[in-house]
């Protein structure tokens, strides 16, 4: 169930919060995407568990990359 700041805040992205989330802390990081998204980084933070979304940080050495694979049950 979503709150009505969570159905305004879809409605102003014109995007579900489970696809809009990740890729916005994806880009601009927790900080950054709170503020743009007129929330405090708490309230973010509950979002995200609430739709389970996980944030991980990872250090990379030089020449190391990382690949995210989406597996579709």
């Amino acid at each position: 169930r979503k709150s009505s700041k969570m159905l305004r805040v879809e409605k102003k992205h014109r995007r579900e919060l489970e696809d809009l989330l990740p890729e916005m802390v994806n880009s601009h990081g927790l900080t950054e995407t709170a503020e743009r998204l007129g929330l405090s980084k708490a309230t973010l933070g509950y979002w995200l568990l609430k739709f389970q979304i996980r944030v991980e940080r990872v250090a990379l050495k030089p020449n190391e990359e990382i690949r995210i694979e989406r597996i579709r049950g």
